[in-house]
């Protein structure tokens, strides 16, 4: 005989998935701007531009993705 969890613990909290999306926004980002750096300084044989444009796009995404999101998934004020 097994037992099932109560029905409030089946639901899936938003709060939880949107903390994840959040952070893996962050952690993508972090690594976006780790292999830009990489290519600016030539570790890794692309075009320098390419470079210059992936860490922009991670410093965007470790800085100012996650302030939009969570202003996107406020909770509106009564």
């Amino acid at each position: 005989m097994t037992s099932s969890p109560p029905d409030n613990q089946t639901a899936k909290d938003p709060a939880k998935a949107r903390f994840i999306a959040i952070s893996l926004v962050r952690l993508s980002g972090a690594l976006l701007v780790l292999f830009g750096l990489m290519i600016t300084e030539r570790r890794v044989d692309l075009p320098w531009a390419l470079g210059v444009v992936l860490t922009v796009a991670g410093f965007f995404d470790v800085f100012v993705m996650p302030k939009l999101l969570a202003r996107r998934w406020r909770t509106p004020r009564p």
